[in-house]
């Protein structure tokens, strides 16, 4: 098999192939023979599928300068080196079905990198240099052991594919709804009770999928008209978390994201002061500076600045930015056109949050 192995890689070196396809070879250790001399300059596409790899070389970018895929696809790798930040060329990376337990930080200097696939390890989270990937067309974190995704996601402005099925997500950042390329979100299988208030609002983001959340019975109002995986959610199992706020309609309870201080009532007549000053001063500043991300320089507490930045949401009837409080309008999932494409196999309701009592009032889901 070794002498095998040698003849394909000197055919490789000798016939400058940009690919070479080393899957199913019992590899323990990245081949010495691909790392000779000037290693493999005209290299692009590296398969090295199923095989018991643990780490990769350190000289690797060096060697192979002009890799653009990196196939591996079930090994046994435990740490990726920081030197993999120097494949500049490389446009997809594939490390499912390892044993990944960190990703250095280093993955973002992989500024050309379009495709991720992390499927099957045993992440528990990403460092926040994965927003600096201004390329990253598709992110695949399935089966891992995440708790929380990063904030600086939200940069990745170029992602469209997002899936991170079973993991152990109680909620995700609000941030992600300001992905505007963002056509599918996959969530399912996770421990969410809430989803962002704006989750939708974008017009390119077509498909969502939050099956098998079963503490999670309530679904943003801008999904209406998205195709929608919700199957397994709305379980009358008893929900454990205190921290997150909830209000009633009838029988059912839905769970509002932890950043929600106050539900809005029918009968209020005036926002809370805090309310009106945070909408104020961001229709001064947005006037001022249309691109919010300036407002890091002006003297202001941090805390303010993040929520300036990205309000809790926007009122689903007019669109007017909210920080603290939400009017919500619940239309049960059994009282909409869509309750027969999913026949009793979930008990969620569509949810409106709005702005103030006139929009509450006002906003109706099938018009």
């Amino acid at each position: 098999m070794a002498s095998e192995l040698c003849q394909t890689i000197s055919v490789a070196k000798l016939e400058r192939h940009k690919n070479l396809f080393l899957n199913y070879r019992n590899l323990n250790h990245f081949p010495l023979e691909l790392l000779k001399d000037e290693g493999l300059q005209y290299l692009e596409r590296l398969y090295m599928k199923r095989n018991s790899l643990t780490t990769l070389p350190e000289n690797l970018a060096q060697k192979l300068p002009n890799l653009v895929e990196l196939y591996l696809h079930s090994n046994n790798i435990v740490f990726v080196p920081e030197a993999i930040g120097s494949l500049v060329k490389l446009q997809s990376l594939d490390l499912s079905d390892n044993a990944l337990e960190i990703i250095c930080p280093d993955i973002g200097r992989l500024r050309s990198l379009r495709h991720l696939r992390l499927t099957n390890n045993r992440l528990k989270y990403l460092p926040p240099e994965i927003g600096k990937l201004k390329e990253l067309q598709t992110l695949d974190l399935s089966t891992n052991h995440l708790v929380t995704l990063p904030e600086k996601l939200h940069l990745c402005q170029s992602l469209r594919y997002l899936t991170v099925d079973r993991n152990f997500l109680c909620s995700i950042p609000r941030h992600l709804c300001q992905l505007a390329s963002l056509n599918e979100l996959s969530m399912a299988g996770n421990r969410l009770a809430s989803l962002p208030l704006d989750l939708g609002r974008s017009r390119e983001l077509q498909y969502v999928y939050v099956d098998n959340n079963i503490q999670l019975k309530g679904l943003p109002s801008y999904l209406y008209n998205k195709v929608i995986g919700c199957s397994g959610c709305g379980s009358p199992v008893p929900i454990s978390e205190t921290k997150l706020l909830s209000f009633t309609s009838g029988p059912l309870s839905v769970h509002l994201p932890a950043e929600v201080k106050s539900i809005g009532l029918s009968t209020d007549s005036v926002l809370p002061l805090q309310e009106l000053a945070l909408r104020s001063l961001h229709a001064a500043f947005c006037s001022v500076l249309p691109d919010l991300s300036c407002l890091s320089h002006i003297s202001l507490p941090r805390s303010l600045l993040e929520l300036l930045q990205c309000p809790l949401g926007h009122c689903h009837r007019c669109s007017q930015s909210m920080f603290t409080i939400v009017y919500p309008k619940l239309f049960p999932l059994r009282e909409t056109p869509m309750a027969g494409l999913h026949q009793g196999r979930t008990a969620v309701s569509f949810v409106a949050y709005c702005c103030s009592t006139q929009c509450l009032q006002t906003f109706d889901l099938l018009s």
